[in-house]
This record gives structure tokens, C-alpha cells and sequence, in this order.
């Protein structure tokens, strides 16, 4: 196994390799970015802008089962087209559809007899601005609480990916569609300080409908009382409320669009710290007694990222803590009733274009005896800074019994990878 895993990473360092030698030699062709945007009067106020993007992930199996024979799989992370425009500074519309994990599993025969290799609407809204500090809007949107991950960006993470199990994105499936919900929203800045709040519409999705995911009592709670009517057969549950919001001390951030940065690469020097809540009154319904309860969470965050001395790399760093309430030992698909605490740390070496990093994943949820975590431990190389770049991480994820692989928290408690990515972003 040592000597297969240690092939896989030689023949990585000699790609890396190859392609420092052919940029090398090949100075004169440009490889610069310009973002794909079609101007729609002379100075380009009016304008349509367009971004696509491929993941593509080979994984390995569980490194740490038992006897374990390596296996690799191909898979597309994420395949996406993203489109906004604005014909005033007052409107702005927008429309992203993909498609997330194809994998030899899911693929369709035909492509037309599966729902996996279908592209999906992932984004679709209209804003409209009322003041500098005040734009409202609507639609199946992004602009989430309750911390920077929950908005995070998929076209320039520090890490692999967003941090599994997805904590940050803890309503993924289970009240939204892919982490975005159908509601209204206002954002804005009011000099150093941002906002994002949201009035949503829960999903009725069978991911929240199934049992207790934890250990502990067994208790009757489901994630479904947005289905379920009260005692007086009145609907409730059918409003969420989340956002979040943040001071910046140093250089600001746009919030044209929800999508948070994973790293700057040292083009900017940010430091913020924010806060943010998620609430859905009488979400949580008990199968037994016919009752309806709160889900309430709330979190607080730090993001520093800036160039070192001299302009030789950058450093990122990442910490936030969530406390999750959905219902005494409840686990949800995500996150349950605890707390979660995240970190991440990355170094760029600017003359080598690479950038290696970690990052830690806490959970300790009252539904289950072991604390859940997860560590990440990776190397980015850019070939073209967040627009093409590979990554290799190693992925492990101990006692979480809602990973497949993971059958016990004795014998068979951790789930182990290697995972490497081809990103390339126009």
C-alpha cells in the first residue's frame, strides 16, 4: 500500500514538474486572465458577464480499512456555467445551473435515463438597489448565514474543497437545494461593516424526513415541521430566517455577489471578523407526541488573509465556531445539537507557486459519544493562480457513522483518501 501511495505522489511531483519546465520555456505565450464579459455600451457599465468552471477528482478508496487494495476514481466534482448582467447600477440579474459529483456509480448509459449527469439550477435571482448601504432581492439565492464558509466560493477555495462533513453548509439538502434557498434577501456596507440577511422558504426534502442520525435515546425528532400542521391544524415551520455579518479592518470585500474567497493569493490584506444565525421556528417536529420545536444556531468567525513581507507568499487563515440546536441528541445529516469547531492554515510560496495547508474539523454532537473530526492536509499548485491549478490532499474523517465507510467506532472508525484535483475556471 506505502509503496503504491508513494507512486501516486511521485508521479504528481514529476507532472508539477514537467509543467514548471514547459512554463519555462515557453515565456512567451500569454497565459493571462481576462474575465469573459460582452459590454453592452462603450465604457462597459452594461455588460453580461459569464464564468465556467470544471472540477475533475481522482479518489482513492478507504486508505484505512482493513487489507485495503488501492483503487482510484475518476469523478466530476463540479460543472458549472454562471452568468450575471446588469443593464443599470440599479438591477442586476443572475443564473448559474451544473452539475455535482458524476462519478462511474451515477453516470447515465444515454445521458438521458438518470438524473446525475443532468444539469441542475443551482442560482436564479433579481436584485435591486435602494441605496448605497440597501439592496433587496429575490429568487433561489446564496446569500446565507451563518458564518464566511456558509457563502463560500467554489472557484478559489484554499483547500480541496468545502470542509467535509459540510458543517458550514449545514442546511445543505435538508431544508435548501444544494445549500441555496428560495427567498428574499438584503445585503449592503456601511463603510467597514457588511450585512446579508435572508427570509427563506424551507424545502421539504427526504433527507430531512429520515430518522435520528445519532446514537443516543433514539429520539422520535425529524427535521419535518414545515410538513406537519399543528394542534389546531394551522401550517407552521414554513419560514427561515439566517444571515450574516462582518466588520473588515483592513481592505474591504465586494459583496456584489454572495460568493466568499478562499484566499487572495496575496492581492489583498484582509482581516474580518463576523457573526452570523440561522433560525427556523417550529422546524423540528417529534413523531410521537405531535409536537413542533425550534432549530436554532448561531456562529462567530475570523479570516485573515495577506501578503508576507516583501511580497514573497501570503498566508490564510480561517477559524470559526458554530453551536447547533436542532433538538436534545439530534444529528443531522451535517451538523447536530453541539458545537463545531473549524480551522484551516495555508502558506503560499509565491516563487514556487505552490501553496500547502491544513485544516481541522471538530464536532462534538450530543447524540453521539465520540467527537467527530476531520483533517485535511493538501498542496495547491497554480499553474495560473484560482484559474487553473492542481491539488492533492490527503482526506480523513474519524467516528462519523454517516459516512459509508465507516461502520463502528471500534474496528472501523476512520475514513481515509487521497484526492486530487484539476481546476480550471474562465
Amino acid at each position: 500500500m506505502l509503496k503504491t501511495i508513494r507512486s501516486f505522489l511521485s508521479l504528481l511531483l514529476l507532472l508539477s514538474f514537467s509543467l514548471g519546465l514547459q512554463a519555462q520555456e515557453k515565456k512567451e505565450v500569454d497565459h493571462s486572465y481576462k474575465p469573459l464579459t460582452l459590454k453592452l455600451n462603450e465604457d462597459g457599465s452594461k455588460y453580461v458577464r459569464f464564468i465556467m468552471w470544471h472540477q475533475i477528482w481522482l479518489t482513492t478508496n478507504n486508505l484505512s480499512a482493513e487489507d485495503s487494495k488501492l483503487q482510484i476514481t475518476p469523478s466530476i466534482r463540479r460543472s458549472r456555467f454562471l452568468a450575471f448582467a446588469q443593464i443599470s447600477p440599479r438591477f442586476l440579474i443572475l443564473t448559474h445551473f451544473g452539475l455535482n459529483g458524476l462519478n462511474p456509480n451515477n453516470l447515465s448509459s444515454l445521458g438521458s435515463n438518470s438524473d446525475s449527469p443532468q444539469l441542475f439550477l443551482h442560482d436564479a435571482w433579481a436584485e435591486i438597489k435602494i441605496n448605497d448601504a440597501l439592496y433587496v432581492g429575490g429568487g433561489l439565492h446564496y446569500w446565507k448565514g451563518m458564518t464566511r464558509l456558509a457563502n463560500q466560493s467554489t472557484l478559489n477555495f484554499m483547500t480541496l474543497d468545502q470542509s467535509r462533513p459540510f458543517t458550514s453548509w449545514h442546511s445543505l439538502g435538508i431544508t435548501d437545494q444544494f445549500a441555496r434557498h428560495l427567498g428574499v434577501y438584503a445585503k449592503g456596507n456601511i463603510g467597514k461593516f457588511d450585512y446579508r440577511i435572508a427570509l427563506n422558504a424551507p424545502g421539504r426534502s427526504p433527507l430531512a424526513a429520515g430518522a435520528n442520525l445519532g446514537t443516543k435515546n433514539n429520539s422520535a425528532l425529524a427535521y419535518t415541521g414545515a410538513s406537519n400542521v399543528d394542534e389546531n391544524g394551522d401550517p407552521v415551520g414554513n419560514m427561515i430566517v439566517e444571515g450574516y455579518f462582518r466588520y473588515n479592518f483592513w481592505d474591504g470585500e465586494s459583496t456584489k455577489l454572495p460568493y466568499a474567497v478562499g484566499t487572495y493569493l496575496g492581492k489583498k490584506k484582509v482581516f474580518g471578523i463576523g457573526a452570523g444565525f440561522f433560525a427556523h421556528p417550529n422546524g423540528m417536529y417529534n413523531t410521537e407526541t405531535g409536537e413542533h420545536g425550534n432549530v436554532s444556531h448561531f456562529a462567530v468567525d475570523a479570516f485573515l488573509d495577506m501578503p508576507t513581507s516583501g511580497g514573497k507568499g501570503a498566508v490564510n487563515a480561517y477559524a470559526s465556531f458554530q453551536n447547533f440546536n436542532y433538538g436534545e441528541n439530534y444529528v443531522s445529516r451535517w451538523a447536530g445539537t453541539g458545537t463545531a469547531i473549524y480551522a484551516q492554515l495555508g502558506y503560499l510560496i509565491q516563487s514556487a507557486k505552490l501553496m500547502p495547508y491544513i485544516a481541522y474539523n471538530l464536532g462534538n454532537y450530543e447524540g453521539y459519544e465520540e467527537n467527530i473530526t476531520s483533517l485535511d492536509v493538501g498542496l495547491n499548485y497554480f499553474l495560473n493562480g484560482h484559474n487553473a491549478k492542481i491539488t492533492l490532499e490527503y482526506h480523513q474523517i474519524t467516528n462519523d457513522l454517516r459516512e459509508g465507510a465507516i461502520t463502528d467506532f471500534e474496528d472501523n472508525n476512520t475514513l481515509s483518501q487521497l484526492r486530487l484535483q484539476l481546476h480550471v475556471f474562465l
